[in-house]
């Protein structure tokens, strides 16, 4: 018996194996470019927003249609992958359908279910290829999806379509081959969408047959696991990073801004306000702000690795309707790039962080910082709960702390906020008169 095969799968694995640690390593030590924050606070609140938004799906289900294909797919993706497990057996032991003499009939309805959702995710698959390219969803065709964004979407899409194909083949080709009496195949009886493609292949010689379903097999699992290592490349990370992501989410209300620490507890000791920790004045601030990404926080990061790319955030965005150039998506798309590209410097013994670049100016404008509105249409419409808002908080406040660069027209505001309280300019005493003229008219 030749251990030539077995030897072949193992080294795939191994190498697969290899890559998919390296990667994320890197991915680790990027997420980490960003500062400490702690969010272990109400664990039972994590959990259940983990369960209903990232494994349950519950926010896309704003847009049926393609929250019922990304469903199709989704289970398609955990189920179906339930058999991987069956071909990795398979491959380091050397065996073929390890599970179907233990199952029985079992077996063979279980091939059924994948079936079935192999044919799903197929569709759903084809169905996303003409959104995106035919009927050209407006939110797929924004600047930021030009180039390797739009190849990306529509290259796993194509992938998983020719792995679903590479399924119903061998199982079509294996049965055919277990009806002519090969011993080394099994009878598994009706499988029915298999069975639709067997007429393809009636014709073929048994030699033809064993070389098409073992380069089935060999295709199927070798691109089950070149998928694995793309996704770490890919902006389909998210369908790992969605669970952590969706557990260390913001559970504050979403209009309330987070104050700067450092401005407040300074602030308080300014009014004689007892603050938490050391009586003794703070330290000297750093950077008040975020100029790059070891200025966000290490969930911020995390956030833009978890990125969909979707476009529902940008869809929503009042402000991007009205022709600004600020795209939430965008945001969490630079602030990704920014982070490999200072992870790919650190690893080649570059300068890292020091390289001259930095999120502000060199991928993200002050004209995008500026266009936003801080509605949080863009939180509240990400899937996975993903907060564009608190870094463009954080730029924005750079911005004016550190450069003096608010528009000019926004100091007029800043003034008024600080000698009336209000962005009008009119006395804090004088501030309910407009109730009493009301008031007034009302009796008149």
């Amino acid at each position: 018996m030749s251990f030539l095969p077995q030897v072949a799968f193992l080294i795939i694995l191994a190498v697969a194996a290899f890559i998919i640690t390296k990667r994320v390593r890197f991915l680790k030590r990027n997420i980490f470019l960003g500062k400490g924050e702690t969010r272990n606070d109400q664990p039972e609140a994590r959990w259940k927003t983990m369960l209903l938004v990232a494994f349950g799906q519950q926010k896309m289900f704003k847009r049926l249609i393609p929250a019922f294909l990304h469903l199709l797919i989704y289970v398609g993706f955990i189920v179906i992958n339930l058999e991987v497990l069956e071909f990795i057996l398979d491959g380091i032991l050397g065996t073929h359908r390890l599970f179907a003499p233990i199952l029985g009939s079992a077996y063979t309805v279980a091939i059924n279910i994948f079936e079935f959702l192999a044919v799903a995710v197929l569709i759903s698959c084809v169905a996303f290829l003409w959104r995106r390219n035919v009927s050209k969803v407006p939110r797929f065709t924004k600047p930021e999806m030009k180039g390797w964004p739009a190849l990306d979407g529509n290259l796993i899409l194509v992938i998983e379509i020719v792995l679903m194909l590479a399924i119903l083949t061998m199982n079509a080709t294996d049965q055919i081959l277990a009806n002519r009496g090969d011993e080394h195949y099994i009878a598994l009886g009706t499988l029915f969408f298999s069975s639709l493609i067997q007429p393809l292949f009636e014709g073929m010689s048994t030699g033809t047959l064993v070389f098409v379903e073992r380069f089935a097999w060999w295709f199927h699992i070798a691109g089950i696991l070149a998928f694995a290592v793309y996704v770490t490349y890919s902006k389909h990370l998210h369908i790992f990073l969605a669970f952590p992501n969706t557990w260390y989410s913001n559970l504050k209300p979403k209009g309330e801004m987070a104050n700067m620490p450092e401005v407040t507890n300074e602030v308080n000791m300014m009014l004689g306000i007892p603050t938490e920790g050391s009586s003794e004045p703070p330290a000297e601030i750093g950077r008040f702000g975020a100029k790059d990404v070891n200025d966000l926080s290490w969930v911020n990061v995390m956030n833009a690795y978890s990125c969909t790319e979707c476009g529902r955030c940008t869809a929503e965005c009042p402000a991007n309707m009205t022709g600004k150039k600020l795209s939430p998506r965008k945001i969490m798309m630079d602030v990704r790039d920014r982070a490999d590209e200072v992870g790919k410097s650190l690893d080649a013994g570059g300068p890292g962080l020091e390289d001259g670049k930095s999120l502000l100016g060199d991928y993200i404008t002050k004209e995008e910082l500026n266009a936003c509105t801080s509605c949080n249409a863009c939180v509240e419409a990400c899937p996975v709960n993903i907060d564009p808002l608190s870094i463009i908080l954080q730029m924005r406040r750079y911005v004016a702390m550190e450069e003096s660069g608010t528009p000019a027209q926004w100091n007029a505001m800043f003034q008024n906020m600080e000698t009336s309280f209000s962005p009008w300019k009119f006395s804090p005493q004088d501030r309910f008169n407009w109730a009493d003229s009301v008031k007034n008219e009302e009796v008149k």
